[in-house]
């Protein structure tokens, strides 16, 4: 099937980090983007910036966690730029957990934003996708997703459930021509790892991985797993037995 000849990107999370440089590097691929995020002046800049570059851009303010703001976002975003031929599911929080207390709230609003709301990003665009015939579903998720890690319960968890639920809609969709994409960055040097004093091996610059992605997003890739070393890393842990994975996790804290 033909692309489309302007294609419409919605991102959130879009306001910092891999989001904004995915928005960016998509708005100079040719896509019009719609920005989604809670921070609307952060929006603003990151829409001036694409203005002066010539680009087509909607700032569309929205709390990913909250289903009515999400599908208004999406309804609003398709009235302006036209219909939506990809969803960037990026919005994330990590609240981590450096003692014993496992705290409810916390996984809570971790699943609320990381795993509910790319469901409701899906939920706002694909019936839209489904009627003509075309488009693509992304996920931001993360090499976490493939163990848990001590002090990031949450994250791992949600990670690992947004990574199963895409991977359900890939082979799902198979036939409708839409195609579904999987990024699962390692570490990289963002706003939200800021916040994590742990050891990060084989960190990337955030421009670094967001080429990466882009370039998996334009190939439409099934899965892209980054960077490599850290991939098979995290693939070999899978297959170690249980007490040599909380040996090898326990020294890493």
């Amino acid at each position: 099937m033909n692309p489309p000849i302007d294609p419409v990107a919605l991102v959130t999370g879009a306001s910092s980090g891999l989001g904004r440089g995915l928005a960016r590097s998509l708005a100079g691929e040719g896509y019009a983007v719609a920005l989604v995020a809670r921070r609307e002046s952060l929006l603003d800049h990151l829409a001036a910036e694409i203005l002066d570059g010539g680009g087509r851009v909607g700032v569309f303010p929205a709390d990913v966690s909250e289903r009515r703001q999400v599908r208004r976002a999406a309804q609003d975003a398709e009235a302006q730029l036209g219909p939506i031929d990809l969803l960037i599911a990026n919005a994330g929080i990590h609240v981590r957990s450096p003692d014993l207390r496992v705290m409810a709230d916390d996984v809570e609003a971790t699943f609320a934003v990381n795993v509910l709301g790319a469901v409701y990003a899906v939920e706002a665009v694909l019936p839209g996708m489904l009627e003509r015939g075309r488009g693509h579903l992304v996920c931001v998720s993360s090499l976490a997703a493939y163990g848990g890690l001590p002090g990031s319960a949450a994250y791992s968890a949600s990670k690992a459930a947004l990574t199963s639920y895409f991977e359900a809609l890939r082979i799902e969709l198979r036939t409708s021509g839409i195609d579904v994409t999987v990024l699962s960055p390692g570490f990289v040097r963002t706003p939200l790892t800021a916040q994590n004093a742990a050891r990060r091996p084989f960190i990337l610059e955030c421009d670094d991985a967001v080429d990466r992605m882009v370039r998996a997003i334009l190939d439409r890739r099934r899965a892209h797993s980054f960077p490599w070393p850290l991939a098979t890393l995290v693939r070999v842990g899978r297959l170690l037995p249980r007490f040599l994975y909380d040996a090898v996790l326990s020294a890493r804290r």
